[in-house]
């Protein structure tokens, strides 16, 4: 009415305005804001088109009319035209929307103010724009719906203190918290309802559900597990599958809810070809079709199809080919239950890769940065090499985000890349305790910086004080050295450890040397001496041990090769990392020795989220010079990093009193099949088999192996990765541990 109101008054004056002026339209003198209190008049400015020297327009003056009530700050405009210096004035008089001085909660009782104004994105002294009030009222409500509070009602008051302030009151009737019983499925006969709930985020309440928050009806998400049952089927060969809107029912005191979805599955349709067409060469032909998995004679599948997708378009966004392109076309026969796939490639053009610019970075230099990505200014673009960019700097863990924005200018063939990353703390103080099935009790102190001076450095100081042994080490380490792809680090460290039959305490140095060739390869060489006092000897021990009694100075070179080429350091899923080593000693010191270890790992994955970890240990070594070679330098085979449910070095060489004493040449296998229980909370759970034996003189390498079975849990937690393992000795011998319960902290083998 406000808007006729101002139209009417508008073609009254325009009316006046053309008697006085009949021979022509009147010229625009002057124009005049009038009511602004609040608003700056230059906001309401830019919005009228409306200027000085213009022939009067009743057109521009609707529409600007209409532009001032668009800035949302008012609830009235009006325009008054009068005579002025030989021309017109247009007035634009406005009224603005009062300010919100205050937010009230009203009947909230299980979630306070503080927590409500966390949700809602308007705040004391905002405009009373309705449409903004309404948005927070649905805000508060999809809130307390993902809290389980499905019959929440939310109300919006305003109430009046002046002409220019009104207070907002968030009217709340929470009533009873609802769960999820049970969601059934109807229709569905080809696949079950346990497959089809695994593929949704919706879920049942179940009894750890208090962590993860699961188990509540959340409007948002139930739709997007509509649309993941219908993937589902399609990647099952339904092409014409109906996925209907969930029913509810609630139980009689409206504290649980059984949510029902209808399914119409259609029939199942199966490939007879799958074409291939586009400017491409013959070669690149024979290429992509090599990388294709939809096959003729299968069963149609969509999650097949877009992977072929991102497999061809990676192979031609890898060759340069920035703005590559794959169009299906999926052409299904209703009468055959067939479908052809014809995949429309378009490579366009080469492009190479243009200015790399880098922001967000306050502490780390851009040098740092600059050298994990894998792609420099004037190179072939490259998709994959972008994103081992990406992976690169987030392995650093020096960034809370890390994002790589590209800008294709196809006028220059180029793309920009704007490297954004997000700091994050990378000094920790961390004062606790722990529990190791070795050690016992562990208290601990750590002081680590992973990016000291903003340079890449790491230092650690670090002291451990368990049970049966203590730990303290400053530790150094630069990862291009000279900036180069070089390692430099050191290791200044002092150790006591109780073994079964002897105390060992040592004072040492490290330092290394390494490099890094291509992106997967890696050697290094480390120096270390150490000098060690053995004690607590018995005197009836082996003369193997009593030999070590007393000081010894070990002086060792340490080789290493390692080929790494997991998807993650953390968490791997798929990847293999080899890793041969070589320590010798015995220039110079009291102890001589060599020893090697060729340690293999593969990760392979199964089905959608689960893995299979093969491991596979070989470890040989002898005394060298004539010289001692330390117990506490062997082989332990038995616990937790080797064959779990076994004791520790109990599946090797023992002494006269059944102690473990280490061994010269050890054999270990694993096999891990690892599985998600709560993905929500990094949860997961294993079953494994480990097989290993070591071996000292006159034992036969491979005899006598030793066999453990077991299941086990991974949760990478918040404070860092935890595992505990339940393994049981399957060929247990007199004096030998039938189970043992493994308990670690920090990184998983």
């Amino acid at each position: 009415m406000r808007k006729m109101r101002s139209l009417v008054t508008l073609l009254a004056l325009l009316f006046l305005s053309l008697n006085v002026y009949a021979e022509e339209l009147p010229t625009v003198t002057a124009i005049e804001i009038k009511g602004l209190k609040r608003i700056e008049e230059a906001a309401v400015k830019n919005k009228i088109s409306l200027r000085l020297g213009e022939i009067l327009s009743q057109e521009k003056i609707s529409e600007d009319i209409k532009s001032i009530y668009k800035i949302g700050y008012f609830e009235d405009v009006k325009v008054d035209i009068e005579p002025f210096e030989g021309g017109v004035k247009v007035i634009y008089t406005v009224k603005e929307k009062p300010t919100i001085v205050k937010i009230i909660f009203e009947g909230n009782k299980k979630f306070d103010d503080e927590r409500l104004k966390e949700i809602v994105n308007i705040t004391e002294g905002s405009i009373a724009d309705i449409n903004l009030i309404n948005d927070n009222s649905i805000r508060l409500k999809a809130f307390y719906e993902s809290e389980g509070y499905y019959f929440a009602k939310i109300v919006p008051l305003i109430r009046k203190k002046t002409e220019q302030e009104v207070e907002l009151t968030f009217v709340i009737e929470e009533n009873n918290r609802v769960k999820i019983k049970e969601i059934k499925f109807e229709g569905n006969k080809s696949i079950s309802s346990r497959k089809i709930k695994k593929v949704m985020a919706t879920s049942e309440r179940k009894f750890y559900s208090f962590i993860t928050g699961s188990g509540f009806y959340k409007k948002f998400e139930i739709q997007q597990d509509l649309e993941k049952i219908k993937d589902l089927y399609y990647d099952n060969g339904y092409l014409k599958v109906s996925v209907g809107e969930p029913k509810i029912e609630f139980s009689s005191d409206k504290k649980w809810m059984t949510i029902t979805i209808p399914i119409s599955e259609g029939p199942q349709f199966k490939i007879t070809s799958v074409k291939i067409s586009g400017l491409i060469e013959k070669k690149e032909e024979e290429e992509i079709k090599k990388l294709i998995k939809l096959k003729a004679g299968e069963i149609f599948s969509k999650r097949k199809m877009r992977k072929d997708i991102e497999a061809i378009t990676s192979y031609y966004s890898d060759r340069g080919y920035a703005l590559a392109s794959v169009a299906p076309d999926v052409l299904p026969d209703e009468e055959k239950l067939t479908v052809d796939v014809d995949y429309n490639i378009k490579k366009g053009d080469k492009f190479h890769i243009g200015r790399v610019n880098i922001s967000g970075n306050v502490k780390t230099v851009d040098k740092v940065i600059r050298r994990e990505i894998r792609v420099d200014e004037g190179d072939e673009y490259s998709a994959s090499k972008i994103q081992k960019s990406k992976k690169r700097l987030e392995d650093l863990q020096y960034f809370e985000t890390v994002d790589i924005n590209q800008k294709p200018e196809p006028d220059k063939k180029t793309v920009d890349l704007d490297v954004n990353v997000k700091e994050k703390p990378t000094g920790f103080l961390t004062i606790g305790g722990g529990y190791s099935s070795i050690d016992n009790l562990i208290g601990m102190v750590d002081v680590t910086q992973t990016n000291l001076f903003g340079r890449g450095y790491s230092l650690t100081l670090r002291g451990e004080l368990g049970g049966k042994s203590s730990y303290y080490t400053i530790a150094f380490r630069d990862p291009w050295f000279l900036d180069k792809p070089l390692l430099f680090g050191f290791n200044l460290y002092r150790q006591k450890r109780e073994y079964k039959n002897y105390t060992k305490d040592g004072t040492g140095l490290s330092i290394t040397f390494g490099k890094r060739y291509g992106e997967d390869w890696s050697a290094s060489v480390t120096y270390d001496i150490e000098r060690s006092k053995v004690t607590d000897v018995a005197d009836d021990a082996d003369s193997i041990i009593k030999d070590m009694e007393g000081n010894l100075l070990t002086s060792s070179l340490t080789f290493q090769i390692v080929n790494d080429t997991r998807d993650s350091y953390i968490d791997p899923s798929t990847g293999r990392i080899y890793s041969l080593k070589l320590t010798t000693a015995g220039l110079g010191g009291d102890t001589g020795f060599w020893k090697t270890m060729l340690d293999v790992g593969w990760y392979l994955p199964i089905f959608e989220e689960s893995t299979l970890h093969l491991r596979g240990r070989i470890g040989l070594s002898d005394t060298l010079f004539g010289k001692k070679y330390p117990l506490y330098e062997r082989f332990y085979v038995g616990g937790m990093d080797t064959i779990r449910g076994l004791g520790y070095g109990e599946a090797g060489p023992k002494d006269s009193r059944n102690d473990p004493i280490g061994a010269k040449r050890a054999i270990i296998a694993n096999i891990e099949y690892l599985f998600p229980i709560v993905s929500e909370m990094k949860l997961k759970g294993l079953i494994f088999l480990d097989i290993g034996k070591g071996y000292n003189e006159g034992e036969k390498f491979g005899s006598d192996i030793k066999y453990s079975t077991g299941f086990g849990l991974r949760w990478f937690s918040p404070m860092g990765p935890i595992k505990i393992d339940y393994g049981i000795n399957l060929n247990r011998k007199e004096g030998e541990s039938k189970s043992k319960i493994e308990f670690g902290f920090g990184s998983f083998f």
